[in-house]
């Protein structure tokens, strides 16, 4: 038994903090680089309030393309395998930096999306949020409420992290005595502190990834590897 599975056995309270690479093993894009091209356009240039502000009906042209790519990928064995640790576990929080929905469809209950989700809008107007699943959505939607354009629910370049969910976020880190961090680089801040913020504060981290990032430093245990076979090992 390694160290990882005798923690687990103890079923302290736990923190998980996921990036892209869980999801990519579902299939979904990264939306960067070749991935992300649309149009001609590059995320960095439609992913902005400004270029919202400037041309809705590209942006959410754009959104829809994303949409109809996300809509039909299912969950993989390493959401599910989550969903089975938060069951056994009294203190759990899930925090991600994915807007994909994957850990919502698998089942997570208690999930922090700090950078948003792409099945949610609000409207520029009133504020009122809301699930839409529309799939292709009517451009340009407008809210139920009051008639205002909707945006994407997402934290784009250049607007800071929703403050609640942030520090909810933190504390989660800051208070857990085991922490997963699961197929994140280690580069996209605030994000990539948390596992700091969480090994300052006693934690043990165990970090899960195709390769080494800049956590592998700080990570007490570090397995290379797709998710969802290290954590079925870690959980059989």
């Amino acid at each position: 038994m390694n160290i990882t599975k005798s923690k687990l056995r103890a079923k302290q309270s736990i923190t998980v903090l996921t990036g892209a690479g869980i999801s990519a093993e579902s299939g979904v894009p990264t939306f960067r680089g070749s991935d992300g091209l649309w149009k001609n356009f590059r995320p960095e240039q439609l992913a902005t309030l400004e270029a919202f502000q400037a041309n809705p009906h590209l942006v959410w042209e754009w959104y829809d393309w994303r949409r109809k790519l996300i809509k039909p990928i299912k969950p993989n064995p390493a959401h599910y395998a989550l969903v089975e640790l938060e069951a056994q576990t009294e203190q759990f929080t899930l925090i991600t930096q994915n807007i994909d929905g994957l850990h919502d469809k698998a089942g997570s209950q208690n999930v922090l999306e700090i950078h948003g989700n792409i099945w949610k809008v609000q409207c520029t107007k009133c504020q009122y949020l809301s699930h839409n699943s529309e799939v292709p959505i009517q451009i340009l939607p407008t809210c139920e409420q009051c008639g205002g354009l909707l945006r994407p629910k997402v934290v784009w370049f250049g607007e800071v992290l929703p403050e609640k969910e942030l520090e909810t976020a933190k504390f989660a880190a800051t208070h857990c005595d085991l922490m997963f961090i699961i197929g994140t680089s280690g580069l996209v801040q605030p994000a990539a502190s948390l596992g700091v913020a969480g090994k300052q504060a006693g934690a043990y981290v165990v970090e899960i990834n195709i390769e080494q990032t800049p956590l592998s430093n700080i990570a007490d245990e570090t397995h290379i590897g797709k998710a969802s076979d290290v954590l079925t090992n870690l959980l059989s």
